[in-house]
């Protein structure tokens, strides 16, 4: 029987929406949500058990709008939770249920439930890939697992697991795709090697090239604080550039891999952004936004040495 253990982490989402129409969460009497325009007009009625906690009048973030919660009275939907709407207030989708609340965005793209089916969609609410499997994994290193006939399963620790099903892997335009024999370049998968994902112009090879430059700097900081002694491959980041311009997201978006492909930077560190043109590159930084890479390695020399001096037995040191 297959069985993959679920861990759950829940990343933020970055807003660019900035000069856009400003939308207010609104609270009715009996505490139900909506959202109001500046001027008051009502964009999306109140009519949601919201589980956060939204303020009335609190200001709508991002490029949709998103209700943490279900429409009052209504049942509890398999997989579901919470609701996606434009800022124009059109219903767009439900995102998958996900350590006790929406989705996140992996790789530029977060699950979707239609009909009990799991797809995928954009930050701005496009569909990218149709809802047609039963699971689906969040996208690592350009490619997502997924079983049909499968269901979940309680596990001891209160997490839960995927059981049984026929299980295949996709990549980013929904296709599946065939394993192929091991290889320098190839990308492990549940335990089968994949092609590699990635095709870049001259501009995008560059900034990957920058990274690349810092890549020694950057892999000390990042295994700093791990407390298993590793080697010189193993200590060697890979970087990937997982989103590129577009509407309401004016960057590339660079996430960071360890050295078995594993997305490295699940909350939000060490993930970066570049500008259109390739020349300002930034750190995604959970409460600030975006720092100026510069800047951001300067506090991280500052950190990682501060965990040296705290704990003078870490086997991975910073070079002098």
């Amino acid at each position: 029987m297959k069985k993959i253990l679920l861990i759950f982490s829940l990343i933020p989402i970055l807003s660019f929406s900035q000069g856009k129409e400003v939308l207010k969460y609104f609270k009715s009497k009996d505490s139900l949500v909506g959202v109001k325009n500046q001027e008051g007009k009502i964009i999306v009625p109140a009519q949601f058990k919201i589980f956060s906690n939204i303020e009335d009048g609190e200001l709508v973030k991002g490029e949709t709008i998103y209700f943490d919660g279900d429409k009052n009275g209504e049942k509890r939907q398999k997989n579901e939770w919470g609701y996606i709407y434009d800022r124009k207030g059109n219903f767009m989708y439900r995102p998958f249920f996900h350590d006790n609340g929406a989705d996140y965005f992996s790789e530029g793209v977060r699950r979707f439930v239609k009909n009990e089916k799991i797809g995928f969609v954009d930050r701005n609410g496009v569909v990218i890939i149709q809802p047609e499997h039963d699971f689906v994994s969040p996208f690592n290193y350009g490619y997502a697992a997924f079983c049909d006939g499968c269901d979940w399963e309680q596990t001891e620790d209160e997490h839960k697991a995927i059981v049984g099903g026929t299980w295949g892997v996709m990549n980013f335009k929904g296709e599946i795709v065939k394993p192929v024999a091991k290889s320098e370049n190839a990308i492990e998968v549940e335990g089968k090697y994949f092609p590699y994902p990635f095709k870049y112009n001259e501009k995008e090879n560059d900034i990957l090239r920058f990274f690349e430059k810092h890549n020694k700097k950057l892999s000390e900081l990042y295994y700093v604080n791990h407390f298993t002694k590793l080697s010189e491959n193993q200590k060697k980041l890979f970087f990937e550039i997982i989103e590129k311009p577009k509407e309401n997201f004016p960057f590339y978006q660079i996430n960071t891999y360890d050295y078995i492909k594993m997305e490295a930077g699940l909350s939000y560190e060490f993930k970066f952004l570049a500008s259109q043109d390739g020349k300002s590159i930034y750190a995604v930084d959970f409460e600030n936004g975006k720092i100026p890479f510069e800047n951001w390695v300067e506090t991280q020399v500052i950190e990682a040495e501060n965990f040296q001096k705290d704990h003078p037995d870490n086997p991975n040191k910073l070079s002098k």
